[in-house]
């Protein structure tokens, strides 16, 4: 879930969060993948105890009593670092239960990417999680395979390590895993892609959706990247996606701005034309 799709106190309580984290990860002694681990682990501990996540978002409850059942729970599971996180999370007023557990899910790929950053691999893991967010949307049987909320967490995760385990890296590998170890109700591509813009983001860069017909060469990449540059003033990464089916040309997807110069979309538009 992202911030601008959250209520009013829950945006203010993940606000808050991470500024926690923030200062958290400004510590040059903390590992933040093992922050990010240890924060999916209590978004796991949080997703599968209902009772629990009611209580450390219930406003009837003081601060103090939240902080302190969280406390009792994770004493010993969690490294102080995380626990300082969590309990500015379970502290704060949250708009709903759902939306805390969301909130410390961000919190934890967000230090997660912050691992890649120091790292330096933040690039390379944009990269790959759209190339497996495409590998899913090419295949019904995978996605299905993935998002089978029916089949063993631990089952999905290790078909995700049989089929990318040695193509892609371990930070990205353990995006992938956590997103098919809980889908949510939502799209494991829709997901995968969604983090892959926010790694973009995370390097001063917007995302252009393209879908070409057939591969773009180096120098059609670069000059496609310098037009969209230009066009929208701020440095623009491509994603793009190979498909027979637009034809020729491409399709190009910014935002929510859509430039159709494939020979399916002008063949679409003169039937419209025609039509009319």
């Amino acid at each position: 879930m992202s911030l601008n799709s959250m209520h009013a106190a829950s945006r203010d309580a993940l606000v808050d969060a991470e500024h926690r984290l923030d200062g958290v990860l400004g510590d040059p002694a903390v590992d933040p993948a093992t922050v990010g681990d240890e924060l999916f682990g209590v978004a796991r501990l949080l997703r599968d105890e209902v009772s629990l996540r009611r209580a450390a978002a219930d406003p009837s409850v003081s601060a103090e009593a939240r902080q302190q059942l969280l406390r009792s729970l994770l004493d010993g599971k969690v490294g102080e670092h995380v626990w300082q996180v969590i309990e500015t999370v379970v502290g704060s007023r949250w708009s709903n239960p759902r939306e805390l557990l969301d909130g410390v899910r961000s919190l934890a790929v967000t230090a997660t990417l912050v691992a890649a950053e120091r790292a330096g691999t933040l690039e390379s893991v944009e990269d790959e999680l759209f190339g497996v967010a495409r590998a899913v949307s090419n295949s019904a049987e995978l996605d299905l395979a993935l998002s089978d909320g029916r089949a063993p967490a631990q089952s999905r995760r290790e078909l995700v390590q049989r089929l990318f385990g040695e193509k892609i890296g371990p930070i990205s590998l353990a995006l992938v895993e956590q997103i098919v170890s809980d889908p949510h109700g939502r799209g494991v591509e829709r997901q995968l892609d969604e983090l892959s813009e926010l790694a973009a983001r995370r390097r001063n860069q917007s995302v252009a959706h393209v879908v070409s017909a057939t591969p773009l060469t180096s120098e059609q990449r670069d000059a496609l990247s310098a037009k969209l540059d230009r066009i929208y003033g701020k440095p623009i990464t491509l994603h793009v996606e190979i498909d027979p089916g637009v034809l020729g040309g491409i399709v190009v997807k910014v935002g929510d701005e859509v430039i159709d110069g494939s020979s399916a979309g002008r063949i679409m538009a003169l039937r419209g034309q025609m039509a009319s």
